[in-house]
């Protein structure tokens, strides 16, 4: 239930399309998983681009249904949902306030 077109704007922003992107903080493979989470959304090889992109899926609809918003959906994915409900929209952490709108420009982009 989550738009292919913003699944290919997340993975845009975050590893530049790249499979074997690996951050600094430890995120992994196109959509930018951190281990524990890909564990918990059943994903075993972050690095395989079909099991990130359903994880990061399943991760997108949890958090589009929990905030019924794009953006907060978003903020989610980039910093966490506790982040999200404890400042009461989107985090003040300056690679969330940048990271949201990159995402959007780059659905607009895609024509999403």
């Amino acid at each position: 239930g989550v738009s292919p077109k913003l699944l290919a704007a997340v993975a845009k922003v975050e590893s530049g399309y790249n499979p074997n992107a690996v951050s600094p903080a430890g995120a992994q493979g196109l959509m930018q998983i951190m281990p524990t989470t890909a564990k918990g959304l059943g994903v075993r090889n972050s690095f395989d681009p079909e099991q990130a992109i359903n994880g990061a899926a399943k991760l997108l609809a949890r958090n589009l249904r929990e905030f019924k918003s794009v953006p907060l959906a978003l903020a989610a994915y980039n910093a966490g949902g506790g982040a999200v409900h404890r400042y009461g929209g989107i985090p003040p952490y300056a690679e969330t306030q940048a990271y949201v709108p990159k995402v959007q420009k780059a659905l607009a982009a895609l024509g999403g």
